[in-house]
């Protein structure tokens, strides 16, 4: 017989087996599981019916979330001369070239965020095996490469994040955390799953959003009806 923690246990009491939710009932089932340590992070999967193998049927985009994502940025910016200054001046952690990049490469990776200008990506392409497994390689569509380097930090700082398939044709990302209150959630995931609709492709066949799920890092993973979603409709 397999052991149950008194923890599942209490948050079994709360789930509804083969339910789907709104968001707003999964937010207060959310809530009401017993608490940990930590402020739980708040993420939302969604399931597409893209074939990701395709190139044309890729779906990527960048939103900036309202109530921006109540993590804590540590953000690198790879630039030269004035831009250094300039990095430093918006918000920037850490701003460098060739010493920041060898520090890079020595294995520091306290850092959860990259921004590069245009002039350093030769040098910076050279980290995609350190940076490319963890989705912090600066791209031109996320807007993380760029020479309005003020501009894309208070971007990045505000909440903005980018958003893309999978192998899986799976996205998923993290909206907030769970301490925030539940409109403020909600407002996170309506501006997501508006901007996840608005990047459907235009060689989508069928059904663009198969399922939608919503979880806490130490929650349970809950099923979202469909039909209560209006960001998602008709697409």
């Amino acid at each position: 017989m397999t052991h149950q923690s008194k923890r599942f246990r209490e948050i079994a009491k709360h789930v509804t087996a083969d339910k789907a939710y709104t968001l707003a009932e999964a937010i207060e089932v959310l809530k009401k599981c017993p608490p940990v340590k930590f402020d739980q992070s708040v993420e939302v999967a969604l399931k597409t019916g893209v074939d990701s193998s395709k190139s044309d049927q890729q779906v990527r985009g960048t939103v900036s979330l309202p109530n921006g994502t109540g993590k804590k940025m540590v953000l690198i910016v790879f630039a030269r001369g004035e831009k250094i200054k300039e990095a430093l001046d918006a918000g920037a952690d850490f701003a460098g070239n060739e010493e920041l990049l060898e520090r890079v490469k020595g294995g520091w990776l306290d850092f959860n965020g990259v921004i590069s200008t245009p002039d350093m990506m030769r040098e910076v392409g050279k980290l995609g095996k350190v940076l490319g497994p963890r989705g912090l390689m600066p791209t031109p569509k996320a807007g993380t490469v760029t020479a309005d380097v003020a501009k894309a930090i208070l971007e990045v700082k505000a909440g903005k994040i980018e958003f893309k398939t999978d192998k899986s044709s799976v996205i998923n990302n993290m909206v907030g955390k769970l301490s925030f209150q539940k409109e403020t959630l909600m407002q996170n995931i309506s501006t997501f799953l508006s901007a996840v609709a608005r990047a459907r492709p235009t060689t989508a066949k069928g059904q663009f959003i198969k399922s939608i799920s919503i979880s806490s890092t130490m929650g349970p993973g809950l099923k979202i009806d469909l039909h209560s979603v209006p960001e998602i409709q008709g697409v």
